[in-house]
């Protein structure tokens, strides 16, 4: 009986045996038939996506609060668009350390062209500083449809600064006396930094939070200066309230001619704001060019263009290889900036 059960067994081990290898045979092939499928179907699913791109509602991932001027841009860009793709093109407002949160949520979405980054120059920054670990090229863009060259000082209507030249010899003569709102790490602290290298100065750089505090602590003169777009608190300057000390561009602007250049003043500094649009970096190629070519139609579109110049920006569109390349200019800029800190 023993003998009998041990041979039971053994056939048994043997035919288990045989199955698996059959299977695994059966499953190797199918494999790669249906690897060989898979390549196709990806292919078709990816032309099916871009041919009914988009599904649904687009989100704008903002990183920036609401009432800022990435929002205002982001907004008004938005109402043009969803004209183009004929979906809502709903703003989430994503705020926290810098951009970083906001940014690191579209990259973490799901690479569908159902949610993209609406952001600005600070991308650069975060990641020269060490505050994350990507950058612009790790977003597959679509495009710079915005530049903004109203970045300027502001000061309220009781400060003794007339003139940008005013501050400087005042800072200089009174180190760290100067206050000068911020958000350390943003767009506006590298602006202050080449200031202070350009002239030798030091400021009292205060982070007060984002675009609503900053002009609440200049109101409230709790502040003497704040960096920010002119576009952005022109109403301020109209009432009275506030005073432009000049923007940081090459030449005065069209959009705001009577208004001096920072290098008109004898300070070296031009800073351009741009606002770029970004997708997931898997986000299938023939989606991201639907989206971009929107995005092209809307910056040329002459009733957004018309809308856009109130805030005092500029339509100024660059396909994804133009503002690679202009990033990639303005990040080693930025990052030499640093180095000299």
């Amino acid at each position: 009986m023993k003998g009998y059960m041990k041979k039971l067994v053994l056939m048994f081990a043997v035919l288990f045996l045989s199955a698996v290898i059959v299977g695994c045979s059966s499953e190797g092939g199918s494999g790669e038939a249906s690897e060989s499928s898979g390549n196709g179907e990806q292919g078709s699913s990816s032309e099916a996506a871009a041919s009914n791109y988009p599904t649904g509602p687009i989100t704008v991932v903002v990183p920036a609060g609401a009432g800022g001027d990435t929002d205002i841009n982001a907004r008004t860009f938005a109402k043009y668009l969803e004209q183009e793709l004929g979906q809502p093109v709903v703003i989430s407002n994503v705020t926290g350390a810098g951009g970083t949160v906001g940014a690191r949520e579209v990259l973490d979405s799901a690479a569908d062209g159902q949610t993209v980054l609406f952001f600005h120059n600070s991308l650069l920054l975060n990641k020269i500083l060490g505050l994350v670990d990507f950058s612009y090229d790790d977003f597959k863009l679509a495009g710079i449809p915005i530049l903004d060259e109203g970045n300027t000082f502001m000061v309220n209507s009781d400060s003794p600064f007339e003139d940008l030249q005013d501050l400087v010899d005042y800072a200089r003569e009174n180190p760290n006396e100067v206050s000068i709102a911020t958000e350390v790490g943003g767009f506006t602290h590298l602006q202050l930094l080449a200031l202070e290298q350009d002239q030798g100065i030091e400021l009292n750089i205060v982070d007060v939070g984002g675009a609503a505090d900053k002009i609440a602590a200049l109101l409230g003169g709790h502040i003497d200066i704040v960096p920010t777009s002119l576009g952005l608190v022109q109403e301020y300057v109209e009432s009275g309230d506030m005073r432009t000390l000049g923007i940081m561009a090459a030449e005065r602007s069209d959009l705001m001619p009577d208004v001096p250049t920072f290098v008109e003043q004898g300070v070296d500094s031009s800073f351009e704001k741009f606002f770029f649009f970004g997708f997931p970096s898997d986000t299938p190629e023939e989606v991201v060019e639907i989206f971009t070519n929107a995005v092209e139609t809307v910056a040329s579109n002459d009733e957004y263009r018309a809308e856009a110049e109130k805030y005092l920006v500029a339509p100024t569109y660059m396909s994804p290889e133009e503002a690679a390349s202009y990033m990639q200019e303005t990040e080693a800029y930025y990052e030499e900036l640093y180095a000299e800190e």
